[in-house]
């Protein structure tokens, strides 16, 4: 797959732009020559995650809900949507917000892509398989999902934005791409944005008990932000519609995730364990058979890597 600099400059608008993954994801754009539109709420995102890009020709910061319609002038190639609420923290304590934004929002922004003529790229996640029984799980798998659990209004606002992309493409011919997430790590994480990666390292930067819930032998597979970028972009330009899972498949138990964290940050904490949360899933592993296939995909930052770098990048800002 060709995914070199483009001859001609190309637009894309990436929502949730100032987040921790559409921040990357706009500067490698910005590194591939397209022009860049980002915007966010600034809810759950940061606009320090872009301040380097800020002074970039080519990019461009807007401050919008995409629960409200946005007028762009101009021609679009691409909208990437990766507006929401994404760690538990958050969509708990903005429940409403996020089941709009991955409704309502999700709408506005496959109408954009429709008056534009653009592709549109949907940002979904790993949640949409819920607790699953099949592992690991393939796009095929339809899931094992609590409508009406705590994490529902998360796994539902994805759930509804995947089906209202395929109406959009099965209505309107739209020309349509759903990639699914699985979990996400590296720089610009917000420390306490409740998630394993920044919760653990916080704790063990800061030499107080690291938390591990449950039993601990629950299962993630962690992918360097990086290698989802690079994903992405594959995707985005390819000819695939998807789903097609992004993710690191090397899985590993979050006791043993935590016990690495605490050796590669040299830390002296100990391990505690709590409550397991209501509706936690036991085990969440991608396969990317079909990522491999269509998009050349492979992982290439391996864990210990990935998490030395995290860990230096949150270690300069913990005081």
């Amino acid at each position: 797959m060709n995914t070199n600099i483009y001859t001609h400059r190309k637009k894309v608008l990436v929502t949730g732009g100032a987040g921790f993954i559409g921040s990357h994801l706009c500067e490698y754009l910005l590194g591939k020559g397209f022009e860049v539109i980002c915007v966010d709420s600034l809810v759950t995102g940061n606009k320090n995650n872009i301040a380097c890009l800020l002074k970039v020709q080519g990019f461009r910061f807007v401050r919008h809900d995409i629960t409200k319609p946005i007028n762009v002038g101009g021609h679009l190639d691409y909208v990437l949507n990766f507006a929401s609420p994404a760690s538990p923290v958050d969509y708990m304590d903005l429940p409403l917000e996020t089941l709009e934004t991955g409704s309502v929002g999700t709408r506005n922004m496959l109408e954009l892509a429709r008056q534009k003529k653009a592709v549109f790229v949907q940002a979904s996640t790993s949640e949409v398989y819920g607790d699953p029984l099949v592992h690991p799980q393939k796009e095929t798998y339809l899931g094992n999902v609590n409508p009406v659990g705590p994490r529902s209004v998360y796994d539902e606002a994805k759930r509804f934005a995947e089906a209202i992309t395929m109406a959009y493409r099965r209505f309107y011919g739209s020309k349509v791409k759903i990639i699914r997430i699985f979990n996400t790590y590296g720089p610009r994480m917000r420390l306490n944005d409740g998630r394993v990666v920044p919760n653990l390292i916080g704790q063990a930067l800061k030499g107080i008990p690291m938390t591990v819930y449950g039993n601990g032998l629950q299962t993630r597979s962690f992918c360097y932000v990086s290698d989802l970028v690079d994903g992405i972009f594959r995707m985005m330009v390819s000819g695939e519609t998807g789903p097609v899972n992004l993710g690191n498949p090397e899985e590993m138990t979050i006791l043993d995730f935590a016990r690495l964290i605490r050796r590669l940050s040299e830390s002296e904490s100990r391990i505690v364990f709590r409550k397991l949360p209501t509706g936690d899933p036991r085990m969440r592993k991608p396969d990317i058979s079909l990522a491999r296939k269509k998009l050349g995909w492979k992982i290439e930052v391996g864990i210990e890597d990935g998490l030395k770098r995290t860990i230096d990048w949150f270690r300069r800002r913990i005081k």
